[in-house]
């Protein structure tokens, strides 16, 4: 993995993730941490054109890699890039006409997902070393941890450069298996069965991590989205 990264959730380090470009079929798939989508990066980059754009650590990703060196684009070239950042890559007019599509997740279960997989992680890193040391309930309490979550709700990744949010389809990870339906529909391609990547080791049941107070907490981290989608604890 790249480990060069800020303390800060919309940089959560991760391996085997991409955002992708895709000319041949018309979309830009851009990808959220914690949100399953290393799943459907990987469904998606077996069909990709040889001239598409793949940022991240899948496998073709990398292969890709060299293509990167020499671009500029207006942001930060990863797997984790948002639209304002593939301005050079893409135009507003491409932006404007492509299918856009991301996935997005229960904060709750995406807060709890994100620990437990931080805790996993063997490499030298802040963030690493804060959920390592921390039971949840204080991770969750940390002054970066909420910062870094309220920077960073799923409409950001879909924002444009012009503050409009351009996106046509956000896929549910809790629904993710029948809402590929819709996208392969969308996309006229047919996708391999969705694997389960970067699984955390956790109980089913993300309720259970959880007091009032906590519950409280990512209630006000996360409003922008629990309002978005209507999600409920």
């Amino acid at each position: 993995c790249d480990h060069d990264c800020r303390i800060d959730y919309r940089h959560a380090v991760a391996c085997d993730r991409a955002m992708i470009v895709s000319f041949q079929h018309r979309y830009i798939f851009a990808h959220a941490p914690k949100t399953g989508g290393t799943s459907l990066a990987r469904a998606l980059e077996s069909k990709v054109g040889k001239d598409d754009i793949l940022l991240g650590d899948t496998p073709k990703a990398l292969k890709r890699r060299k293509r990167q060196k020499g671009l500029t684009a207006s942001g930060k070239l990863w797997k984790h890039a948002g639209l304002r950042d593939i301005y050079g890559l893409v135009s507003q007019a491409e932006i404007d006409s492509f299918f856009i599509f991301t996935i997005v997740r229960n904060p709750w279960d995406r807060v709890v997902s994100y620990y437990f997989w931080l805790r996993a992680q063997k490499f030298d890193h802040a963030t690493v070393t804060l959920a390592k040391s921390l039971p949840f309930s204080e991770f969750l309490r940390d002054p970066e941890t909420k910062a870094s979550f309220r920077a960073a709700p799923y409409s950001s990744y879909v924002t444009d450069v012009t503050g409009n949010m351009r996106c046509d389809l956000f896929l549910r990870q809790e629904n993710l298996a029948s809402d590929i339906s819709a996208l392969e529909q969308n996309l006229n391609l047919k996708l391999p069965a969705l694997g389960h990547e970067n699984r955390s080791t956790r109980d089913a049941d993300w309720r259970g991590y959880y007091s009032q107070a906590d519950q409280d907490i990512v209630a006000e981290i996360c409003a922008a989205d629990i309002a978005q989608f209507s999600y409920q604890f």
